[in-house]
């Protein structure tokens, strides 16, 4: 089994993808294999709504001007996903609305079994409030690929500033540090019974 994780932050060891590290590394201690992806800062454009994925039907998106059909195809060939994201003004990182957008899309435009009963959960980062948005905009999109959404013993954030404050943050530690877990209870639940 495999899980990639997607940092949608531009910092590569900021908040989101120390926190995102945690729940990796849970998964590790359960022998599964883990893929972090730094979106945050890449050359991802948004959707043009051309419909050439409707079209075409090859689970790509038709613009080929960035990374973005890399990122989808990493998506396709893991049992779990983890999007991370930053709280930029009560949601998401532009790179990561991207990702979702066309992902969602090309998905969608292929009867949705690219993405359809796999694992995904977000991981949040903020400096005060609006987290609950950007928990909200990745679950939705989690929600509408018929994807399973793992949970953890509260919404999978942290209220955290500058990089490194993540280590303060007892609470937080300890929700991602179980959402790892629960991740791969369910992974490894899937997995038996399909």
């Amino acid at each position: 089994m495999k899980v990639v994780a997607f940092n949608g932050s531009p910092r590569k060891n900021g908040n989101t993808a120390q926190s995102i590290k945690i729940v990796l590394e849970q998964l590790e201690k359960e022998g599964i294999e883990t893929e972090l992806v730094q979106l945050g800062g890449r050359k991802v454009f948004g959707c043009l709504a051309c419909g050439k994925c409707r079209e075409n039907k090859d689970n790509r998106c038709a613009r080929q001007d960035d990374e973005m059909n890399d990122f989808i195809q990493k998506m396709q060939e893991a049992d779990g996903i983890i999007i991370g994201s930053p709280t930029y003004f009560s949601n998401v990182a532009t790179e990561v609305k991207a990702l979702i957008d066309r992902c969602g899309y090309v998905n969608r435009s292929n009867g949705g079994e690219m993405l359809r009963g796999k694992v995904g959960t977000a991981v949040v980062s903020a400096r005060r409030a609006g987290a609950n948005f950007t928990y909200a905009a990745i679950n939705f999109f989690f929600g509408i690929a018929e994807m399973v959404i793992v949970s953890s013993n509260y919404w999978n954030m942290t209220l955290s500033l500058l990089p490194g404050d993540i280590q303060k943050d007892a609470e937080g530690i300890k929700t991602f540090e179980t959402l790892g877990k629960n991740m791969a209870k369910l992974l490894k639940q899937i997995k038996t019974t399909s």
